[in-house]
This record gives C-alpha cells, sequence and structure tokens, in this order.
C-alpha cells in the first residue's frame, strides 16, 4: 500500500508540473493585439481627427505629426507615440483613440479624444515686443480649463504696436469647444482698453489740411476708453477650414470736455483655412488664408456706420534646414470707421523698417502689402512692399529690406526703409505669435 508520505509527494509533483505548464503559455489579454500579429495594419488611415481641444490652437509640429499619418497603413505604436505627444503639449489628462469607418472598406478615420484636465492653469506670453520707434509692447494671458470642454481665459495687454492707438487694458473670455458637436464652438469675449495718442496723431486731426482730407470719408475722432462685447460661434466646415460669425458691441468714450460715448456695433463674420502638405524628400508646404468682414449697422444702434474688409494669404515651403514664404494682406473700408479700424502699415509685421507715423498718422482706408522671406536655419532676410491710402488719395509704393534671426517665437530683425537720403534702420526684438 501507499504511504500518506508518498501520496503528498506525488500531490506536490503533480502541483508544480500544472504551475509550470502554465506559466510558460501566458495568455495574451483580449484587449490588446500584438504589434507582430495586428490584424488593423491592413487598414489605410484616411483622416486624424482631434476632438476635445480646438485644431486652430495645436502647434505646427502636431499638425505635422497629424498629417504624416493621413495615406499610411494602421499603426498602433505610431498613434501611441502621437497620443503621448498629443498629452504632454497640451497638458491633458488623457488621449482616448477611437476608429471609425472609412469612405471605403480598406480605409478608416482615427478619432483622438483629448481628456483636459479639471482645472488646470496655464500661463502664456504671446507677446513680448521692443520697437526701436515704438516702444515696448506685451500681452500676457492665463488660461483655466474647467471640466471637459469649458475653458475661460483672462490677460494684461498694452500694445503700441498693432494700430494707431496704443492700448492698455485687460482681456477676458469663455469658451465652449462643444455645441452639441465638437464641430461648433462658441465664445464670448471682453475688452477694456485706455487709449494713449502718438503726438503726430494729435496734431495732424489739428492740421487744417490733413483734417479737410479727412472729412470726405468720414472725420476721425479721438477717444479715451474703448469697450467691447462679443459673441461669437466657430463651425468647422472641414479639418482645414472654420467659418465664423457673430457681433462685436464696441462703446468708444470721447475725450475731454465731452465725455460722450459712440457705439462702434458691427456684425462680424471669417473664413479661415490652414492646410499642410508633406512629401516624400522631407520637405512641407503650408498655405493659410482668412477673409473677415465687419458691418456696422443702425440696426445694432451703431453710431459708426461702416464695413471693413480684410484678407490674408500666405504660403511656405520647406526643404531641409531652407524656407521660403510669401505673405500677401489687403483690406478695403467703406464708410465712416473709428480709428482702431483702420489700416497701418510699419508695424512689426508690415512693411518693418518704416515708421507708420510717418506713413500716415491717422490710418488709412486702403491696404495692400506683401512680404517675401527667405530663411536658412535660425538667419532669415525679408523683403516688404505695400502702400496705405484713402478715398482720394493716390497709392504710393514702398519698401523695406532687412536681416535677423528667428528661433521658433523669438525673433531679433533690422530693417531699413527703402528710400533717398537718410539711412535710419529700426531694430524689432521679442515674441510675437
Amino acid at each position: 500500500m501507499i504511504s500518506n508520505r508518498h501520496r503528498l509527494l506525488a500531490l506536490a509533483f503533480f502541483l508544480f508540473c500544472c504551475l509550470r505548464v502554465s506559466a510558460g503559455t501566458p495568455q495574451q489579454p483580449a484587449n490588446r493585439i500584438s504589434s507582430s500579429v495586428n490584424v488593423n495594419s491592413r487598414y489605410i488611415i484616411e483622416q486624424v481627427q482631434v476632438i476635445g481641444f480646438p485644431a486652430s490652437k495645436l502647434s505646427d509640429s502636431l499638425r505635422s505629426k497629424l498629417q504624416k499619418l493621413v495615406g499610411s497603413a494602421y499603426d498602433t505604436e505610431a498613434l501611441d507615440e502621437l497620443a503621448h505627444s498629443l498629452r504632454k503639449d497640451l497638458h491633458a489628462r488623457n488621449v482616448t483613440q477611437h476608429l471609425a469607418r472609412g469612405s471605403s472598406p480598406e480605409m478608416v478615420r482615427v478619432v483622438l479624444e483629448v481628456e483636459r484636465r479639471s482645472v488646470a492653469l496655464d500661463l502664456s506670453v504671446p507677446k513680448f515686443l521692443y520697437h526701436s520707434k515704438q516702444g515696448w509692447s506685451g500681452q500676457m494671458l492665463a488660461s483655466t480649463a474647467v471640466a471637459r470642454n469649458h475653458s475661460f481665459i483672462f490677460g494684461l495687454v498694452s500694445d503700441g504696436d498693432e494700430l494707431t492707438e496704443r492700448f492698455t487694458g485687460i482681456q477676458a473670455a469663455y469658451e465652449n469647444l462643444h455645441v452639441g458637436t465638437d464641430l461648433l464652438r462658441f465664445r464670448f469675449a471682453f475688452e477694456d482698453y485706455h487709449q494713449q495718442w502718438n503726438r503726430a496723431t494729435t496734431d495732424a486731426l489739428s492740421d487744417p489740411t490733413v483734417l479737410n482730407a479727412a472729412l470726405r470719408t468720414g472725420a476721425p475722432e479721438l477717444y479715451r476708453a474703448r469697450r467691447n462685447f462679443q459673441p461669437s460661434l466657430a463651425y468647422a466646415l472641414t479639418p482645414s477650414l472654420v467659418v465664423t460669425g457673430g457681433l462685436s458691441f464696441e462703446r468708444l468714450q470721447e475725450t475731454l470736455p465731452y465725455l460722450q460715448t459712440e457705439g462702434a456695433n458691427a456684425f462680424a463674420a471669417g473664413l479661415q483655412y490652414h492646410k499642410r502638405f508633406d512629401d516624400e524628400n522631407g520637405g512641407g508646404r503650408t498655405a493659410d488664408a482668412s477673409y473677415s468682414i465687419r458691418v456696422a449697422s443702425r440696426a445694432l444702434g451703431s453710431d459708426y456706420l461702416y464695413t471693413r474688409h480684410h484678407w490674408t494669404g500666405g504660403y511656405n515651403f520647406t526643404r531641409g534646414r531652407h524656407s521660403l514664404s510669401d505673405q500677401v494682406t489687403a483690406g478695403y473700408i467703406t464708410g465712416r470707421a473709428p480709428l482702431f479700424e483702420r489700416f497701418v502699415l510699419g508695424t512689426s509685421s508690415l512693411l518693418r523698417g518704416w515708421n507708420r507715423y510717418e506713413i500716415d498718422p491717422l490710418g488709412g482706408h486702403r491696404l495692400l502689402h506683401n512680404s517675401v522671406e527667405y530663411r536658412y536655419r535660425m538667419a532669415n532676410v525679408f523683403y516688404d512692399t505695400g502702400s496705405l491710402w484713402s478715398h482720394g488719395k493716390v497709392p504710393k509704393l514702398k519698401h523695406s529690406l532687412g536681416i535677423g534671426i528667428r528661433h521658433s517665437i523669438f525673433s531679433l530683425a533690422i530693417a531699413f526703409p527703402v528710400r533717398q537720403g537718410r539711412v535710419d534702420p529700426i531694430l524689432m526684438v521679442g515674441m510675437n505669435y
């Protein structure tokens, strides 16, 4: 007979053998597919879409990564790497991948859903710039995301570069990134500024010759404060094309001794297009275009009556360390527009090298500008040409040349106006998105 000792030894040997067999054949989780036998690799990615975050705010590097996946075979590792980059760059809590059917059986659409942190505070400085003729300009923004699709933005600004005036004050906005669908966004913006006027502008308004010419298109008036409430909606017609529409209720407080207020209330609409094309040789092309229109009407209780059109277009070609870009800007105003709506040249981005108060201290109703820039690594050279004029005036084309360095958003440039007589270069240094 078999003793109890032999029974225990036999049972222990049997259990040991079972454990060895189980450890040698691990089971693969049901929800995970091995990359070496990935059945999804036979599909071609037709589209990559990011939801939960506005596409217009994605960096160029992220857009490039998204574009490179389109037309390639489905690759789990590549998508995991992209999701990691999104989570890191957007400071997101999580990025979830979803697959959807494409337009044909062999095509799929990849949807990357960005889950924002419940409470996150991001600080940024979109603009911090020194201009040797116009001084310092700066903007600081603080934004926080609440829940998944809601965010609040607050900012401080003092800008003497963009308009005929220096405006200083606060900015605030609320954004809802999902209004029934991820394609529709709502934004409500508030601005409250105080103005400082250059002496060239105040002298021009006291000059009878200049003032009489301005009266033909509506006499401009100085104001000491400007406040704006602007609700708007944005809808993504395609991943590359966004249409916007809304209202702008702007109140202007005149200077002493009257302290009256006037309205520049307008309907506002626009189109924005952005597309990136990558080639097999490692180069890339980027096309951008936009159009905006503002119509100030008595139907909104506006004292100023005008229509303002603004167009921009740009094309950038990159090959290795070389880059060539061309940017076109045009504008057209009819009616009596306030000074902040008038076009200017001679800023840090338009006709660099010129002082805008020498061109027209009151701004103009017609604008045409072109800029061509070549860049090798961080070094760049550029050539600007443009014209600014109003009704009844003959447009005069002006030119400027410049050199500089640029790294990411930081730039340093010296620009020279092309004209007879003295050489008076302008220095521009800082950050400007």
